[in-house]
């Protein structure tokens, strides 16, 4: 996998930065690592070695980042990636439902926080879209595991990215 470009590196640093004020919310959404496909039946398989490899590099990628909380959907290739996030910060891996993103509940809990959130290939950016409210991002490719979206809130401003990390 090739390391983080440049402009990766200075934009995390400036979310990092601006979280020292507490005034904003930063979320970080990723995509689950690689699956087993071995067992197409299967409907809840672990990650692969080359997904645990990527896992463990989105903990490395974050780590200069100080994360107030990690979500993931109750299935083990999402909290399989969540959990080295929120093992390097000492958290815990919470739950969301993926069929009620983004709610008030949600928005209240994570309000003036930096939120580590991993979904799906449909889920990620469907939740990337409710929260800076527009219909900007469609499904990830079903091949593609190393999209990162940033979105930052401050006051009503919303500024979103999304970064390739492969």
């Amino acid at each position: 996998m090739k390391s983080i470009t440049f402009l990766s590196v200075f934009f995390i640093c400036i979310i990092s930065f601006a979280q020292d004020q507490k005034t904003s919310t930063t979320y970080f959404l990723v995509r689950h690592a690689e699956k087993d496909l071995s067992d197409p039946k299967n409907r809840n398989p672990k990650l692969t070695e080359e997904g645990v490899l990527r896992a463990h590099n989105w903990a490395k990628t974050l780590k200069d980042t100080k994360i107030d909380m990690v979500f993931s959907t109750d299935y083990f290739r999402t909290k399989e990636t969540a959990k080295p996030i929120a093992d390097s910060q000492n958290l815990e891996v919470k739950l969301y439902d993926p069929r009620n993103l983004y709610n008030e509940d949600f928005q209240q809990q994570t309000k003036g926080k930096t939120v580590v959130i991993v979904g799906h290939s449909n889920t990620t950016p469907t939740f990337a879209n409710k929260i800076i409210g527009n219909d900007k991002y469609a499904s990830i490719d079903e091949k593609i595991y190393g999209k990162l979206f940033i979105i930052s809130i401050k006051d009503d401003k919303i500024a979103d990215i999304v970064l390739n990390i492969d």
